[in-house]
């Protein structure tokens, strides 16, 4: 499959999930909660359905695993050696509050890796993308699309971090790192401002799920950068627990 042939299309799909959501998102919608507490709403729900119809028709032989739709079992998912992964909406916490710093992220995952994301910010008006060996892209508020890199670390780091989940054990690692300033960003655009060179590490020691970082990880690494587990190896995608471990996103 050619990877790069396929983006513009994937891009279409992402942006009309994202037109469907903003729709929502100016209107006085309703949230409910799941078994775990986490907030939902009708623009989840919408998005996932935009996005599932889009990549059935593009890609009919390649599964989807939506976070909204999760119940595939593992004995299914363990031959997937490519799989789409998608999260709606990432930061719904952020869409109920209106802060605008929501995404809709879907990635393609061959054999583990994920090797092309985009993200989306709809009330943003801004998109990111990329594929391994394609290169990282973003659209800004005008419809100018370029090329997009991580940048050389100056000598204070650039720590992006949650507005909503900067616990202890996050603190202490950014302590650690020294002379660094706090360069903040919700759901995962934390990943595609460091791939736009913004920032410079992302360290996220609290819980996570695979839909939630594999859209903005491809593109990041597309970008130049990295995400690693805290014993330095490649965060890895496809595992019977959709758990993510803890991990640092990087620069250069």
């Amino acid at each position: 499959m050619n990877h790069g042939t396929i983006l513009p299309e994937v891009l279409k799909i992402a942006d009309a999930a994202g037109e469907r959501v903003m729709e929502i998102y100016q209107t006085d919608f309703k949230v409910n909660y799941k078994k775990d507490e986490s907030p939902i709403t009708a623009a989840d729900v919408a998005s996932h359905d935009v996005i599932v119809d889009g990549l059935q028709q593009l890609t009919p032989d390649i599964p989807v695993l939506s976070e909204e739709e999760a119940n595939a079992p593992w004995d299914q998912r363990k031959h997937w050696q490519r799989f789409w992964l998608i999260d709606p909406i990432d930061g719904t916490r952020e869409f109920t509050q209106r802060s605008g710093e929501f995404t809709v992220n879907i990635a393609l995952i061959e054999n583990g890796e994920p090797v092309l994301g985009v993200v989306t910010a709809p009330a943003l008006n801004e998109a990111f993308w990329g594929a391994k060996g394609e290169g990282a892209f973003k659209r800004n508020g005008s419809g100018q699309v370029h090329p997009i890199h991580t940048a050389d670390p100056g000598p204070a780091q650039r720590v992006v971090a949650s507005k909503n989940h900067l616990n202890e054990g996050t603190r202490s690692f950014i302590e650690k790192l020294g002379e660094h300033e706090l360069v903040q960003a919700g759901s995962s655009l934390k990943f595609c401002r460091i791939a736009e060179g913004k920032a410079d590490v992302y360290p996220r020691l609290g819980p996570t799920c695979e839909w939630d970082t594999a859209a903005a990880h491809a593109v990041l690494a597309a970008a130049g950068g990295k995400v690693e587990t805290l014993e330095g190896k490649p965060l890895h995608y496809g595992k019977e627990d959709v758990l993510n471990p803890y991990f640092i996103a990087f620069g250069k």
